[in-house]
């Protein structure tokens, strides 16, 4: 295995509740009442949908797409939800320093460093906004590819605290078969003082429609039964998962880097510190001093 590079889970598509518009010939991120499937392919007029955000919307109460059925590729919550607060460069999208609210990894000039991590309200280096939650959620949307997940990204608190939350209940209450829960995706509204009473929309995760908490661990009790039959080990899958995610300092690729850029950022990048260290900066000084940071 490459050492340095994050293993993740495969994608195949994206999910969001939101959409990058053009406005002045300025391309920003605009907050939506609805889940949009994508594919991983993007044209000039944006993300082409997936054929399974057509397939659900049949379905949706005035073709709005609230609910996605879903089940985890993971038995363990934290391997489904990867979240940490992360202050990225916002010109490229790269992680610049990743933390858990106790410690954190942070791309210095001397390289990658392990430093305490008081969070990003209390954190010289990441205030002003900086520094934000960030989470990925990969799901299993449909029976076409056993591996192969939709991811959600996320920078909201409200998406990230629900979610967690949930992943976690689901796998104590099943026993730690949280791959065979039958679940959905649901978007909820709430207003709040900070929103000016306007609707804002996050994500949070229930059971399938119709079951009660009983039902759905006892199909997950059956299913798991099933699977191990047929010689699937999703002990052995996690554990894989696991030495992925942790072969890298930080979880990203390049597609994801102007992903985050575009739906998390304006383009218009907000001024910096004046001692924080850029890549372009970096890069340069790596190479004068002869030295070599992992990325």
């Amino acid at each position: 295995m490459i050492k340095g590079l994050a293993i993740t889970p495969p994608v195949l598509g994206r999910i969001s509740i939101g959409r990058v518009v053009e406005k002045n010939g300025i391309r920003l991120p605009k907050k939506d009442d609805q889940f949009t499937i994508t594919s991983q392919v993007q044209e000039k007029d944006g993300w082409v949908l997936h054929p399974i955000d057509e397939e659900l919307r049949k379905d949706a109460q005035n073709g709005k797409l609230r609910t996605i059925p879903v089940r985890m590729l993971f038995n363990d919550a934290d391997l489904n939800l990867r979240a940490e607060y992360t202050m990225f460069d916002r010109k490229s999208g790269r992680p610049m320093c990743v933390g858990n609210g106790d410690a954190c990894k942070r791309l210095t000039q001397s390289g990658v460093q392990s430093l305490p991590c008081p969070g990003p309200t209390l954190c010289e280096f990441g205030k002003g906004g900086l520094c934000k939650p960030y989470g990925r959620l990969n799901v299993k949307v449909g029976d076409d590819d056993d591996l192969g997940t939709f991811i959600f990204r996320t920078t909201g608190y409200n998406s990230i605290r629900t979610l967690a939350a949930r992943l976690s209940y689901y796998q104590a209450v099943s026993g730690g078969l949280l791959a065979y829960m039958p679940l959905e995706l649901k978007l909820r509204g709430k207003s709040t003082t900070q929103s000016h009473r306007t609707p804002i929309y996050y994500v949070d995760l229930v059971l399938k429609e119709g079951m009660s908490l009983q039902e759905a661990v006892a199909e997950a009790r059956e299913r798991a039964k099933q699977v191990k039959e047929e010689g699937v080990d999703q002990a052995a899958l996690d554990a894989a998962a696991a030495k992925g995610l942790g072969n890298g300092l930080f979880e990203y690729d390049e597609d994801e880097m102007a992903q985050v850029v575009e739906e998390f950022y304006s383009s218009e990048p907000e001024s910096l510190p004046n001692n924080y260290p850029t890549v372009s900066k970096l890069r340069e000084e790596l190479r004068t001093t002869g030295s070599t940071a992992q990325q």
